[in-house]
C-alpha cells in the first residue's frame, strides 16, 4: 500500500485500511516509512527482525496520517506506539517485543503461527 505524503486520509478511512490489512495479511507490520526507507530507528529494527524469518509480509507506512494510524491502531492493539506488528490478526508488538522474542529464541515460531 501507498499513500502520498499530502494525504488527506480520515480517521474512518485508516479505520478501513488498518483493518483489512490485519485481516488479509498472514503478517503485516506498521512502521514508519516503508522497506526500502525505514524513517525511524525501531521500524528498521522491527523490519529487520521479522525480514530475518519471513520473506513475505505486508508493511503499511503509517507517516502520510499518523494521527490516525495511532488512534486506529491503538483500538486494535491497545499500544499507540509504532511500529506495531500483527500475525494472523493478533497484535504481537513493536520492535522492542519482537527484539525480546528473538533473544529468546520464539520470534520465528511466532511469526509462522
Amino acid at each position: 500500500m501507498s499513500f502520498q505524503p499530502d494525504s488527506d486520509l480520515d480517521a474512518e478511512e485508516v479505520a478501513e485500511q488498518v483493518d483489512e490489512a490485519i485481516e488479509s495479511n498472514d503478517v503485516v507490520l506498521f512502521m514508519k516509512g516503508n522497506q526500502l526507507m525505514p524513517q525511524c530507528g525501531y521500524s528498521a529494527k522491527a523490519l529487520e527482525l521479522i525480514g530475518s524469518h519471513r520473506e513475505e509480509f505486508e508493511t503499511v507506512d503509517v507517516l502520510p496520517a499518523l494521527d490516525e494510524f495511532r488512534e486506529a491502531l491503538e483500538a486494535h492493539s491497545g499500544w499507540e506506539t509504532i511500529p506495531q506488528t500483527f500475525v494472523d490478526g493478533e497484535f504481537i508488538g513493536g520492535s522492542d517485543i519482537l527484539e525480546e522474542l528473538e533473544e529468546r529464541g520464539e520470534l520465528e515460531a511466532e511469526l509462522s503461527a
